[in-house]
């Protein structure tokens, strides 16, 4: 196989071929040789013409597609895996509309694309932090529109609140030099939030978090230190900046890239934040846009969103 692309161009390029599309598919999904998805045999034939195998065990016909995210798509596999590099490449994330343009697709197919495509990012386990024992820092933010951009009587009733009003919630947990983990949440009540930390950081850890009440009494479980922003913001390694800057760069993506996300669809927007912040690479381990490219493409199979499942009209699976 030739060498793999690094660029946006070189992929537009390489994948121009639809036999290397089909191939480089392949081998990320089957590396140990190409199985039929009914009865898992191994002995098949391939229809060079229709660009598909036919198992000769079950006598099952399957093409790459089956299984995956671009099951039942009529889009062709190379403007799929441009949208993926885009998706994988673009710090503040990628509109629907542009993916359109660039692709040529209309901007309805392309925004069911990427809904696909945020669902082969998301993680399907989940390891508590620390990994390497580093300090981890937790915070929630408020995820909504501007007051100044509302309707009089909603700005009323945002400006009469506390600030959250008609926003969504999200907790997140970030270990310092590693990972981050949100999750979508109701409220900041302390039984909530408590029982968020409990579940992604493990016990015993070192834990930095803001002077919100709602996590007092962590102490038990945790070596908890806080500061309280009211007075500073850093006091010597007792800080939550990591996790601040996630929130920032997650704010930009929505407010700059997306405009205007629904609630209902917000964790697949924090799916793609968080996928691209946890493979960011740093100094000592450099991770290019090829590299997220391949990590995508080796987590496309498994995972299946239909478009009556993204619009909500039945409940969401995976197989």
């Amino acid at each position: 196989m030739k060498e793999q692309p690094k660029t946006l161009q070189q992929v537009i390029r390489y994948y121009s071929d639809p036999e290397t599309c089909i191939q480089t598919v392949a081998a990320s999904r089957w590396p140990k040789g190409v199985t039929c998805p009914a009865c898992e045999g191994k002995d098949h034939y391939y229809l060079k013409t229709r660009r598909i195998w036919k198992c000769k065990e079950c006598d099952r016909q399957f093409s790459v597609k089956l299984g995956t995210i671009f099951e039942d798509s009529p889009i062709a596999l190379d403007k799929w895996l441009t949208a993926m590099w885009l998706l994988a490449s673009c710090k503040n994330g990628i509109s629907s509309y542009e993916v359109g343009r660039a692709i040529g697709v209309t901007q309805r197919s392309a925004w069911f694309m990427m809904h696909r495509i945020r669902t082969a990012v998301q993680e399907s386990s989940f390891v508590k932090l620390p990994n390497s024992g580093a300090p981890v820092e937790v915070d929630e933010t408020f995820i909504g529109g501007k007051a100044r951009n509302m309707h009089l009587d909603k700005r009323e009733r945002r400006i009469t609140g506390t600030g959250g009003n008609d926003k969504t919630i999200v907790f997140g947990a970030l270990e310092r030099g590693g990972k981050v983990h949100t999750i979508i949440v109701k409220d900041r009540k302390k039984a909530g939030l408590q029982a968020c930390v409990k579940e992604h950081v493990k016990a015993g850890a070192v834990l930095y978090s803001d002077a919100l009440a709602s996590y007092d009494g962590l102490a038990q479980e945790y070596a908890h230190k806080v500061i309280d922003h009211a007075e500073k913001y850093v006091d010597g390694q007792i800080h939550t900046q990591g996790l601040d800057n996630f929130w920032s760069l997650l704010k930009r993506g929505l407010n700059g890239t997306y405009v205007s996300v629904e609630p209902f669809h917000l964790f697949r927007y924090l799916d793609e934040q968080m996928f691209r912040y946890n493979y960011r690479g740093n100094r000592e381990h450099k991770i290019t846009d090829a590299d997220r490219f391949n990590m995508v493409l080796s987590q496309v199979a498994g995972k299946r969103l239909t478009y009556q499942q993204v619009t909500g009209k039945v409940g969401e699976t995976s197989f």
